[in-house]
């Protein structure tokens, strides 16, 4: 019986969760997972709240406390998901350069005053260099993994994150599609002249000739030059808009038929970006933007169960945007998400069954 196996006979689901153990309160090492999350606690370019460099170790202290049953995936704890150390370097560099970076955007919103010029004149170089870098860094490790059999999903930091995984998995599958759930677009073109900023991370991962579709529920916040953007990309980006879904919804017509309609856009392979601003505020009060509006929690639940039903696979994932706040809900709300995401991937890849 090798070690897998022996923890499993030896751990008790119904026990209470193991705040020494790893994520969930698993007992499973990165080794011996299935699923392996990467922690990234970056959030350089955030321009309204700070704190979601502070989200992996916030999800990570509140994801014990989850009871692992799930009614659907009976044996879903059996998997195997281990989430990686905070890597202190990237915290701590993010720490460096957010400050900076908030200087440049402060001095941005004063009107760029002009005796103060040279003091910001390198700073967008030198987030930009520190981001190329991360992106790297998250790509490599991202492809050690993915090379290894494990599925990979990637917990932010603020919503640039996860683009070196989504790099990764360009790589490993000739196409893709996105479903991003959020309350922001994301299609800014260098957000404040920072390449890498958290409102450029899908007109970033569109550089990438793989993802062929993008397909975004819930938005709610947007500029025009996004919405004309989407409408001039020949289909390769469907806009879900969260006031229209609702609309859609108060005249009669059921989630399911709007899930349907957004899954119908997308490709057989899929990739999730989540940003935790997609659900309605209340659920997540401490995000960096929060926006009125947004999916309920067991909305977006169902709309990743339809998906999976539909026999599309889930490839890869990002949970981004959670900040701790000065409560444990926040955390406890994304650690829900994750546990979702998690377990609905591994059904997507026949990794777990599951009961429809």
């Amino acid at each position: 019986m090798n070690s897998k196996e022996q923890k499993i006979a030896n751990f008790d689901p119904n026990g209470v969760g193991d705040i020494s153990g790893g994520v969930f309160g698993l007992p499973f090492t990165v080794d011996e997972s299935e699923l392996v999350i990467i922690p990234t606690p970056w959030e350089v370019t955030v321009s309204y709240s700070a704190g979601t460099a502070q989200g992996p170790q916030a999800v990570m202290d509140a994801s014990p406390q989850l009871d692992l049953f799930e009614t659907a995936i009976p044996d879903a704890w059996k998997l195997g998901i281990a989430m990686e150390d905070v890597s202190e370097e990237w915290q701590a560099v993010s720490d460096e350069l957010r400050q900076k970076a908030e200087a440049y955007i402060n001095w941005l919103e004063a009107g760029s005053p002009e005796e103060s010029r040279e003091q910001f004149g390198n700073i967008t170089a030198e987030v930009t260099a520190k981001g190329e870098e991360f992106l790297q860094w998250l790509k490599q490790k991202s492809l050690n993994y993915l090379n290894k059999g494990k599925m990979v999903a990637v917990l932010g930091g603020d919503h640039s994150t996860p683009l070196g995984l989504m790099h990764a998995l360009a790589e490993k599958h000739e196409e893709y599609g996105i479903l991003q759930i959020d309350a922001h677009a994301d299609l800014r073109d260098a957000y404040e002249g920072f390449e890498y900023s958290h409102a450029s991370i899908m007109f970033n991962a569109l550089k990438l000739p793989q993802i062929k579709k993008l397909v975004q529920v819930g938005i709610r916040d947007l500029c025009q030059a996004e919405a004309e953007l989407a409408d001039q990309s020949n289909g390769r980006i469907t806009i879900f808009y969260d006031a229209v879904l609702k609309e859609n919804m108060y005249a009669g017509d059921s989630w399911k038929k709007e899930c349907k309609k957004i899954i119908a856009q997308l490709p057989q392979k899929v990739y999730i970006s989540f940003d935790i601003d997609g659900l309605d505020p209340k659920l997540c009060p401490a995000t960096g933007t929060p926006v009125p509006g947004g999916l309920e929690f067991e909305q977006a639940v169902f709309l990743i169960k339809q998906l999976v039903k539909s026999g599309r696979e889930i490839i890869g994932f990002d949970l981004c945007e959670v900040a701790p706040g000065d409560s444990e809900w926040n955390g406890n709300v994304g650690a829900r998400v994750l546990q979702k995401l998690c377990n609905w991937m591994a059904v997507s890849q026949g990794r777990l069954q599951a009961q429809f």
